[in-house]
């Protein structure tokens, strides 16, 4: 099949792709599947060899996806169940002050948001914000809330969460090197993504009737916390269980990225080949950090706060349920990968883009926000963009630097114009009270806004690479 041809039938996958998923309302796992299919017969694979390559796809992605997102969640649910998040919030507005409330919590906002998943590290700090809100007489919690959103660009920019995992599996990136300069970048991105927000949120905003029914009555027994009539009591109370110290909380979330800084770096000086060189492989490979993290979770957080061994384990494995449709999204994304790289689809993408004399971080970037734009999940776009980019990025001869940064910049793009067909975008508007136009002015425009400046960054650090 001529370039073109491939070229085209690429074009064709992506449409029908984002029909199924917006249109159809077919679960992504299951359209990621079946695009994949129709790709190869369509690309030339001959039907015998379909299934065997989805499989060999499937399964090269999973591997390391389903460790780091499974052992993410199982620690994520340490923090979650034993307070420690809300511990951690309380502790950093203690030490910053009552004048400093709201730069307090997005601090500690986003070092819970590195084991936890975007949407219940919000919902379980949403009562904090608003108790906070209602103690510094706010009539609306969101000054408070809508700073969260910087939790968001943590998702997307460090491991162990899908998206970036995702990606730098189909493009072969350095996970350690990933996680440290996703760190380092959340930095400058937070402090300019917080004023952003603080501006934003100057402005009069008309609450929804129930949710400013259940703000103005929170703290009174009287009523939910969620937005939805009837919704859920997210007030998290452990009064039959002590809360771990905050320096403990803290400790947990960081030692996994203690560890692999340690041997991402320390590697660096070793000696190839050395015993200090193995044991720092060990101690920085991401799995055995997280792996490290969740049993020392188990002894610092959940013991000490009154839960056993059997009752945490149960906590754990449930977290496993929702962590498991995100694995399965993420491993069809390499299946589609796969499919772009065996039919040379991915190659006559390569020579497209070599020929328009594009740099391939602002495509990365582009076709990531092109993406998001038009089916909502941010996983399910970096995934798609890292299977279409990994052909150019494999034949490109980069460094693992530059590699690191393209996948950084993929999740730049995977956060930005965040709207009605995104998950997040509900979750935000109905617990902050806004409307649409009003979600679309503040949640939409500091997503888009964080992405931006995180692709700057990104795209500067990538002219000294």
């Amino acid at each position: 099949m001529s370039p073109g041809l491939l070229i085209l039938t690429a074009l064709l996958a992506v449409v029908l792709l984002l029909v199924m998923v917006i249109w159809v309302k077919l679960p992504a796992f299951i359209a990621l599947l079946i695009v994949s299919l129709l790709t190869a017969l369509l690309a030339g694979v001959g039907p015998a060899e379909v299934i065997p390559l989805i499989m060999e796809g499937l399964g090269g992605t999973l591997g390391n996806v389903a460790l780091l997102v499974g052992l993410g969640a199982m620690l994520g649910a340490i923090v979650e169940k034993t307070g420690g998040a809300e511990v951690l919030a309380q502790a950093f507005t203690r030490v910053l002050g009552p004048a400093r409330v709201a730069p307090a919590l997005v601090t500690a906002s986003c070092i819970i948001a590195i084991p936890i998943f975007f949407d219940v590290a919000f919902i379980i700090l949403i009562p904090i914000v608003y108790s906070f809100a209602k103690a510094a007489g706010m009539r609306s919690p969101l000054v408070l809330g809508l700073p969260l959103a910087l939790m968001l660009f943590v998702h997307v920019t460090v491991p162990p969460h899908p998206g970036i995992v995702g990606s730098a599996q189909v493009t072969e990136g350095d996970m350690g090197l990933i996680t440290l300069l996703g760190l380092a970048l959340c930095v400058p991105v937070g402090v300019i993504g917080y004023l952003i927000s603080r501006r934003l949120t100057r402005g009069e905003f008309e609450m929804l009737p129930e949710t400013a029914r259940n703000y103005a009555t929170f703290g009174t027994g009287a009523s939910p916390v969620a937005g939805e009539e009837g919704g859920d009591v997210l007030t998290r109370t452990h009064a039959e269980k002590r809360t771990p110290s905050a320096l403990a909380v803290l400790f947990v979330i960081l030692l996994p990225v203690l560890m692999i800084g340690t041997g991402t770096v320390g590697g660096s000086f070793a000696a190839e080949g050395s015993g200090a060189a193995a044991a720092l492989d060990l101690i920085g490979a991401p799995a055995f950090a997280l792996l490290v993290a969740s049993v020392v979770g188990l002894l610092l957080l959940a013991l000490p706060c009154g839960y056993g061994v059997a009752q945490m384990g149960r906590l754990m494995d449930g977290a496993l349920g929702p962590a498991a449709i995100v694995v399965f999204v993420t491993g069809a994304g390499g299946v589609f990968a796969a499919v772009l790289r065996e039919t040379g689809i991915g190659e006559a993408i390569s020579d497209m883009f070599s020929d328009l004399g594009l740099p391939l971080i602002v495509l990365a970037f582009v076709l990531a926000a092109a993406l998001r734009a038009a089916q909502g999940s941010a996983t399910v776009s970096a995934i798609t963009t890292a299977g279409l980019l990994a052909a150019p990025i494999a034949s490109g001869d980069y460094t693992t630097y530059q590699i690191a940064l393209l996948n950084l910049a993929i999740g730049c793009g995977a956060i930005t114009l965040s709207h009605i067909n995104d998950s997040g975008f509900w979750i935000v508007t109905r617990y902050l009270g806004l409307s649409v136009l009003d979600g679309l002015r503040t949640w939409s425009v500091l997503v888009t806004a964080l992405g931006l400046i995180g692709g700057a960054f990104v795209g500067l650090a990538w002219v000294f690479a």
